[in-house]
C-alpha cells in the first residue's frame, strides 16, 4: 500500500495512504500508523497538508508541557514533590480549555467560578459522590458569588444506569428548574456521570456550557478529557452520544482518597494504554512505579494523571472527532466493549474490561508478527501488578465477541478496524488491513467456544 510520511518535530511520524487523501478528509482511512514519542509541538511539512483539515496542521504549539514532563520521567515519586496546580491545555482553537490538576482545587473557588456562564448552575452527580463532595462543590460555586443559584440532580450509581431513562432525569430537573441557555452544567463524578452530563449539556436547549469535575482515576486520565459524551444502548456501549467540549476540567486529586481499590485499579488500565500506544518512556515509568500508584502516593498519582492528560490533549488537538489519529486511544476497547455489553453493564468495571481487551489486542498483534514476545510479557506483567484481568470472563464466546464487534463505532463499510500494536513499544496502527485468521485465532484462544 502506498503511503505518505509526514515528519514532525522529535521524529513524530504519520503514515497515511495517499490514495485516500481526498475531499479534504481522512475519515475513510483504512490504515493509519501512528508514532508520537513525547512531542511537545506538532507541525506538518507536505504538499498534502491542506487535505488533512481535521489535523489542524497550522497549530504552532499544543502547549501541553510535554518537555517538562520528560525532565522528571526518571525521578521517583518521593522526589517529584507535590503538584499544587498544573494546567494542561486542550488546544482546539475557540473551543480550547484548561485541565487543572492538583490537590485541594475544590477549595480554590475562583477556579470554578471563572468558568461559570450565566447565573444558573446544575450539578449532576450520583448517590455515591453526592454525600462526599456535593456540598463542597456547591460552596465552591456560590461562595462570594450571591448572583449564582445552584441546583443539583442525584442519579443512581453504576454503568447499568448509563441509559436514556437516567438521562431524562437530568432533562427533567433542568426543565423544572427553568434553566436557560446561559446556564452551566457541572459533572461531578466518574466516567458515567461525565458522559451523561456532557451529553445532556450538548442536547439541552441545543447546547449549554458544562464543566467536568472527575472523581475517579478513569475519569481524570481519560473520559473527562476530549469531549466524548454519550450513553449506552443494550446492543452496544456508547453508541448514542456527541462530541461536546467542556469549559474546563478540574481534577482535585484529593477526591481519590475515597476511591475504592477496585476503581483505582480500573483507572490504571487507561494509564497503561497511553504508554503502550504512544509513550514508551511513560510505560517504563509505570513499570517502576506501579506499587506507588496502587499505594496512592500523591506525587505518583499526580504525575500519572498529568502525563496521561498531556498524551490525550495532544491527540485530541490533532483529531477532535476521531477521524483517524484519535481512534488509537481505543486500544483494547473493541474487545473490552464486547465484554461489557455481553457480560452486562456494571458486572466488570470499564477498566477491567479494557485490560482484558488490551491483552487480546496484544495477542493478535503478536500473531500477526507485528510485535515481539517481550512486549506481550511486559503487558501481562504490568496488568497483573495493577491487579487487573488478563483474560475475558469465562462466559464469553467467540460468537458473543463477533456479534457485538460487528456494531462497533469503528466499523466502516462493513469492515471492522482495530487498534493494534506494531513495531517497538509505543507504536500502534488503526487498520482494517489485517489477516482475519489472526483475529479468529485470538478469539478462539481466549474463549471456550
Amino acid at each position: 500500500m502506498a503511503s505518505t510520511s509526514f515528519l514532525c518535530p522529535k521524529h513524530t511520524t504519520l503514515f497515511l495512504p495517499t490514495h485516500q487523501l481526498s475531499n479534504n478528509s481522512v475519515s475513510n482511512l483504512t490504515d493509519l500508523f501512528v508514532r508520537f514519542p513525547n512531542s511537545g509541538s506538532v507541525s506538518f511539512r507536505s504538499d498534502y497538508v491542506s487535505s488533512l483539515s481535521h489535523v489542524r496542521p497550522k497549530r504552532k504549539q499544543l502547549r501541553v508541557c510535554a518537555n517538562s514532563a520528560a525532565q522528571v520521567m526518571d525521578q521517583s515519586p518521593s522526589k517529584m514533590g507535590s503538584m499544587v496546580r498544573t494546567i494542561v491545555k486542550v488546544d482546539l482553537g475557540d473551543r480550547s480549555y484548561p485541565i487543572y490538576i492538583g490537590s485541594g482545587l475544590l477549595d480554590q473557588h475562583e477556579l470554578l467560578q471563572k468558568h461559570v456562564h450565566g447565573k444558573r448552575v446544575l450539578v449532576v452527580t450520583n448517590t455515591t459522590i453526592a454525600p462526599l463532595y456535593l456540598d463542597k462543590v456547591v460552596t465552591a460555586l456560590s461562595d462570594g458569588n450571591p448572583n449564582v443559584t445552584v441546583d443539583s440532580v442525584i442519579l443512581p450509581d453504576g454503568e447499568q444506569f448509563k441509559n436514556m431513562d437516567t438521562l431524562m432525569k437530568v432533562f427533567d430537573k433542568a426543565i423544572e428548574s427553568r434553566l436557560d441557555r446561559r446556564c452551566t452544567f457541572v459533572a461531578l463524578g466518574g466516567g458515567v456521570i461525565g458522559d451523561m452530563c456532557g451529553f445532556a449539556a450538548a442536547s439541552f436547549l441545543r447546547g449549554v456550557n458544562f464543566i467536568q469535575i472527575p472523581t475517579t482515576v478513569m475519569a481524570q486520565v481519560d473520559s473527562s478529557v476530549g469531549g466524548k459524551t454519550g450513553i449506552n444502548h443494550r446492543l452496544g456501549k456508547n453508541l448514542i452520544g456527541a462530541f461536546y467540549q467542556p469549559q474546563c476540567v478540574l481534577i482535585d486529586t484529593n477526591t481519590l482518597n475515597t476511591l475504592p481499590e477496585r476503581e483505582l485499579a480500573s483507572g490504571l488500565a487507561e494509564v497503561i494504554k497511553y504508554g503502550l500506544i504512544r509513550d514508551a518512556d511513560f510505560f517504563k515509568w509505570q513499570e517502576k512505579n506501579m506499587s506507588a500508584l496502587l499505594a496512592r502516593d500523591p506525587s505518583a498519582l499526580a504525575y500519572a494523571i498529568k502525563r496521561s492528560c498531556e498524551n490525550k490533549a495532544e491527540v485530541v488537538s490533532l483529531d477532535e472527532k476521531e477521524s483517524g489519529v484519535r481512534a488509537t486511544l481505543n486500544l483494547g476497547h473493541t474487545f473490552g466493549h464486547a465484554i461489557e455489553t455481553s457480560y452486562g453493564y456494571g458486572q466488570w468495571l470499564h477498566g477491567e474490561a479494557i485490560a482484558a481487551g488490551m491483552v487480546m489486542a496484544v495477542d493478535m498483534s503478536y500473531r500477526l508478527g507485528w510485535i515481539d514476545d517481550s512486549i506481550v510479557n511486559r503487558v501481562h506483567k504490568i496488568l497483573q501488578e495493577a491487579k487487573l484481568p488478563t483474560a475475558p470472563p469465562e462466559m464469553m464466546t467467540v460468537e458473543m465477541f463477533k456479534s457485538v464487534m460487528a456494531v462497533d463505532k469503528k466499523v466502516a463499510d462493513g469492515l471492522l478496524r482495530l487498534i493494534l500494536l506494531k513495531g517497538p513499544l509505543g507504536n500502534c496502527v488503526f487498520t482494517g488491513d489485517y489477516d482475519r485468521k489472526a483475529l479468529d485465532e485470538t478469539l478462539q484462544a481466549f474463549c471456550k467456544s
